[in-house]
This record gives structure tokens, C-alpha cells and sequence, in this order.
């Protein structure tokens, strides 16, 4: 007669054994990649970052293109000539005439001439305008960095988060397994129900499909951040274990939107075509530049090259300085309209300038939003697993004095597993809202830094 509480009482024993290795389980994490590495990574292999770096290279050529303008052009030329036939003209002098060879059998020479801008107001502009592009590529380098930042930042907390739940998941499926193997041996030996030994296994096989879930899911994420890093995909890579507190101090700091890199790429941009329209008045403008040339011809019936004045070549030297100015009168109204055509394009640029100021607005208010609400629902979640853990205890305790039901002992375990993986979703969505905010306060740089 006492056979059923002996065997109910060894079960809650066998039970609670098990219960004590719960939470024993640790996993190691090899330290492989910081956020910081991923992101230096990130910056020195991803294609854009790369193809920024080039227009800036490129940039700097056309500052000595342009400076070229401003600068004398020397140019040498030379020629030799063989003249086969000599054109004659009739000459007449004194009423006779007579039929003369005007020219020579060999005409060669060698010219050097200079050109100097003196006033051109295209070549000014053009010189500031190729600074000015090159301060616009590297402005536009560096938000092309950012958004490579925030890619990788966004992709890096998702495998974080998603290992977060791995383990979870794993420690959950150890801790019931252990449970499975003592009803199992309590059943092998008469002192436990069937039924028990099912449930346990029922509740392990939906561990085991959560788990090779997040298998999965760990494998995709690590892949997406593996791209964001320009790194092969078949590279295996481990996070830096490491536990991640929220920064409500990101919210007490003010923002200078004009601060913000989309904006300086658009100023930049607004100065690049008020330079284009500054060229294009040019036009109305006169030029003053010197010109000045020095040559040394050779003429006569013999090869020039290798013969002088005894053999019938005359070899002389000429020079000639001059000014050229070019004024420009009349030119039908074109370059009015033109100049009419490039304050229109200042003008949509400043409406663009506008609206974007006001997204930006936008998204810092958005973020500001968000990433309350997310602190609120990550410390909701927080509490949650300490009060999931005290009501796994509770229930634990409380079969031991057959106050609870087996069902309810692995009910509170999965409650607890749930609590935990909602409590690392919700720092996976505390941790995009930061970046987002960090993006908003024109910061991403700051994520560079350990």
C-alpha cells in the first residue's frame, strides 16, 4: 500500500536532482571579433568604401588640371620642309619685267612660344571649383562610411542577439533532456508513469526544432555580417562574449543637424554649382593673357639642317611679344540663359536642402521615440525573467511537496526560456534604436571606439 507514494517520492527527488544541474551548462565563446574590428574590417574591404577612396584620389587631379590653367603653357614645334617646284611671279620694274622664284628648295625652322594668363576668370573659378569637388567626394566618402557603420553595427547585435537566444535555447534543452534521462530511469524501473516520460520527450523535441532554428538563424545572420565586412563567407567568425548595457545618456544631448554628413554633402554640393554658375558668368567677362615667341629658321638651295651661308643657307632667328584681349560683345543671349539655367538648379538643390533638414528632424525625434519606448520594454522584459526564474523555482519547490504537477514544472521551464529570448529581442531592438539615434545625432563614428 505504501508502493505509490515511495515511487512518487522518489520521482520528485529524481526530479529535483535534475533541477539542480539547471543553469550549469556554460558554452564557450571564442573571442574572435569586436564590433570596433568588424567595423575597421568593414571600411578596408567593402567596395564602396574603396571606390570613395578613388574619387577622392581622382579629385586631387583635377585640382592640377585646373591649377595647369593658371600656369604658362610652353609650347616647341619645328618643321623641314622640301619645296620640289618653286612658284614664280612676274615682277615688272622700270617697264620690264621679269619672272623671279618666290621661295627656296629647303625651308626649315624651330619655334618655342609662351602663353600666360593674365586675367581669366574661368581659370579662377575652375581652380576653386576642383577644391571645392574634392572636399565634396570627401565629405561624401565619409557618409558613404557611415552607412557601411550602421550596416555592420545593425548586423553585428543581430548575431549577437541571436546567439543570445541560441544559448538560451540550448541551456533549456540540456537542463529537460537531463530531466528525460531520470523519468527515464524512473520508468525503467517501475517508479514513474509513462505518460511522464512522453511529456518530457514531447517538450524535447520542440526544444530541438527551436534550436536547429536558431541554428540557422545564427548561420544567416553571421553570413549578412560577414558581407557587411567584405570578408569571405566561408571565414568562420566568433563574437567577443561580452554583456551589453543600455545608454539612456544618448538622449540628453542635443543635435546640430547641420552637423550631420547628408547635409554637408548637400551644402558642398549647393557651393559646387554656385562655382558652375560663377563659370559660366565668366563668360561675360573679358581675358588678358601674354603671349611671346622666339624661333630660328633656315632657308636656301641646300639641305638647311647641315648646311650654313657658304652653301647658300641662311639661317635667322625672330621674336615677338604681344598682349591678346578678348572681350566678349555679343553672343545672341546664350550664356544669360545659361547662367538663368544654373540658379534654377541652385534653387531646386536649396528645396532639396529643405526637406531633407526636415527628415533629418524627423528621424532624430523617431529615434529619441523609440529608444525610450525600447528601454521601457527591455527592463519590462528584464523583470519578466526574474519573476519567470521565481515562479521556475517556486514550482520546483512546490512538486517537491506534491504541490505541482509535472506539466507545470516543464511549463515553467519553457515560460522561462520564452522570458529570456523576448528579453534578448528586446535589446535587440534597444540596441537598432540606438544606432538609429547615434545616426541621427551624425555619431557613428563614435562606434568605431572601443
Amino acid at each position: 500500500m505504501n508502493r505509490k507514494p515511495q515511487t512518487a517520492n522518489r520521482l520528485k527527488l529524481g526530479i529535483a536532482a535534475a533541477f539542480m544541474v539547471f543553469g550549469s551548462a556554460t558554452f564557450e565563446a571564442q573571442q574572435v571579433v569586436t564590433l570596433q574590428e568588424a567595423i575597421t574590417q568593414a571600411l578596408q574591404n567593402k567596395a564602396e568604401a574603396k571606390k570613395a577612396a578613388l574619387e577622392i584620389k581622382k579629385a586631387e587631379f583635377k585640382i592640377n588640371e585646373a591649377k595647369a590653367g593658371a600656369l604658362p603653357q610652353i609650347n616647341v614645334g619645328g618643321n623641314i620642309n622640301y619645296n620640289p617646284i618653286i612658284q614664280e611671279s612676274l615682277l615688272v620694274f622700270g617697264g620690264e619685267r621679269m619672272i623671279v622664284q618666290m621661295g627656296q628648295k629647303w625651308t626649315s625652322g624651330v619655334t618655342a612660344t609662351v602663353n600666360q594668363a593674365i586675367f581669366d576668370q574661368r581659370v579662377f573659378t575652375g581652380l576653386k571649383a576642383a577644391k571645392s569637388t574634392r572636399e565634396f567626394y570627401v565629405l561624401n566618402a565619409q557618409l558613404t562610411n557611415e552607412q557601411i557603420i550602421e550596416n555592420v553595427a545593425v548586423a553585428y547585435y543581430q548575431v549577437f542577439v541571436q546567439e543570445e537566444n541560441l544559448r538560451t535555447i540550448k541551456a533549456s534543452y540540456t537542463n529537460t533532456e537531463k530531466v528525460r534521462n531520470v523519468i527515464k530511469s524512473l520508468v525503467d524501473n517501475g517508479l514513474a508513469k509513462e505518460i511522464d516520460l512522453d511529456r518530457t520527450n514531447v517538450q524535447l523535441t520542440n526544444i530541438g526544432s527551436n534550436r536547429q532554428q536558431l541554428v540557422n538563424a545564427v548561420e544567416l545572420t553571421k553570413n549578412a555580417l560577414k558581407f557587411y565586412m567584405g570578408v569571405p563567407i566561408e571565414n568562420e567568425i566568433e563574437l567577443e562574449e561580452k554583456t551589453i548595457e543600455p545608454k539612456p545618456e544618448l538622449m540628453a544631448s542635443a543635435v546640430n543637424l547641420d552637423e550631420r554628413s547628408e547635409m554637408k554633402v548637400l551644402n558642398k554640393q549647393k557651393e559646387l554649382l554656385q562655382f558652375n554658375k560663377k563659370a559660366t558668368e565668366a563668360y561675360l567677362y573679358p581675358t588678358v593673357g601674354l603671349q611671346a615667341s622666339y624661333g630660328w629658321a633656315g632657308m636656301g638651295a641646300k639641305f638647311p639642317l647641315t648646311n650654313g651661308l657658304k652653301n647658300d643657307v641662311l639661317w635667322s632667328d625672330a621674336a615677338v611679344i604681344g598682349l591678346n584681349v578678348n572681350i566678349p560683345v555679343f553672343t545672341g543671349g546664350a550664356t544669360k540663359s545659361k547662367i538663368q539655367q544654373a540658379q534654377i538648379d541652385i534653387e531646386v538643390l536649396e528645396k532639396d536642402i529643405e526637406e531633407t533638414k526636415l527628415g533629418l528632424d524627423l528621424d532624430y525625434k523617431n529615434a529619441i521615440s523609440n529608444i525610450d519606448n525600447t528601454l521601457i520594454n527591455l527592463q519590462s522584459m528584464k523583470n519578466n525573467v526574474a519573476l519567470a526564474e521565481k515562479v521556475q523555482k517556486n514550482t520546483q519547490a512546490n512538486y517537491q511537496h506534491g504541490l505541482a504537477t509535472l506539466t507545470e514544472v516543464l511549463d515553467a521551464e519553457n515560460a522561462l526560456t520564452q522570458a529570456k529570448q523576448n528579453s534578448a529581442n528586446a535589446l535587440l531592438d534597444y540596441k537598432q534604436a540606438e544606432i538609429k539615434l547615434i545616426k541621427a545625432k551624425g555619431e557613428l563614428h563614435t562606434l568605431q571606439q572601443p
